[in-house]
């Protein structure tokens, strides 16, 4: 194979998913910034409402996806970016930050991940663990992990229809217009139940600016670009950079202290992504 193609496929495939990472990284730092009356569920679920419309709005060919495409496939689509966004919240409040992004982020590469790439995988996974626990004050509580694993399969879920879809021919801006567009449907009604009035702040209109644009609407189209090129199982591995963004931000940003677990941690996940990228 060239070095044009190789440098084609790297920059159409894992450089579009580790941006996304990286962006999809600051969404601990922002939300931490959002107003005290602001139920974390609400704060996830305004930034997808809104992401998902301007996802949905400034794509072109959505129109033809929804037509051509498999209805009952955009539907589970839509469903389990909602899903996603709706688990993973809660989930954090209920058992922590460390063990609810762990189990999320770690359960779709062991899904997708673990039978076409068992080494580099588990490698991976073993350093989020690390880099992720290795304070040592982490608190389990069994309902926030179930919920952690709701998100981490609804993410799974998600990459694999998306993949399928894209793979099928259909442009990915459009593939990833159309199913957030549903999920943003999807949302709406649960982020008016839970309220909205904590929006009348500044910091809670700037934290739903940045989770909208930054972290759901480009980090997408960003993922959706990867996904040409890469397949679901190794999109979802790559993915695991984004613990290590969210912490390095954590020690710049807030001020934050890793342990020395922690660095190794970071160590071995990015000598494993390496290797996947290659």
């Amino acid at each position: 194979m060239s070095s044009t193609v190789l440098r084609a496929r790297f920059t159409h495939g894992p450089l579009p998913i580790l941006g996304a990472c990286f962006l999809w990284g600051t969404t601990g730092t922002v939300s931490s910034l959002a107003p005290a009356s602001a139920p974390a569920s609400a704060v996830g679920a305004a930034g997808l409402v809104v992401g998902g419309l301007l996802l949905f709005l400034t794509a072109g060919g959505t129109r033809e996806v929804i037509a051509r495409a498999d209805w009952r496939l955009l539907l589970v689509g839509s469903v389990t970016v909602a899903g996603y966004a709706l688990a993973f919240y809660p989930a954090v409040a209920r058992t922590g930050v460390a063990v609810a992004t762990t189990v999320a982020l770690a359960t779709a590469p062991i899904v997708l991940g673990i039978r076409s790439r068992p080494v580099v995988t588990l490698t991976a996974v073993g350093g989020c663990a690390a880099l992720v626990l290795g304070g040592g004050e982490a608190h389990v509580d069994l309902v926030g992990v179930g919920l952690a694993v709701v998100a981490g399969l609804s993410y799974a879920v998600y990459s694999v229809v998306c993949a399928h879809l894209i793979g099928r021919g259909h442009p990915s801006r459009a593939v990833v217009g159309t199913v957030f567009g549903g999920a943003s449907v999807l949302t709406l009604p649960v982020l008016l139940v839970l309220g909205v009035s904590w929006l009348g702040e500044g910091a809670g209109v700037a934290v739903v600016a940045h989770l909208s644009v930054f972290t759901t609407f480009l980090a997408y189209l960003l993922f959706g670009r990867g996904l040409r090129h890469t397949s679901a199982a190794a999109a979802t591995t790559l993915t695991l950079a984004e613990p290590a963004v969210a912490a390095v931000l954590g020690v710049v940003v807030l001020g934050e202290r890793l342990p020395v677990v922690s660095w190794c941690g970071m160590a071995v996940l990015a000598v494993a992504l390496a290797a996947l990228a290659r």
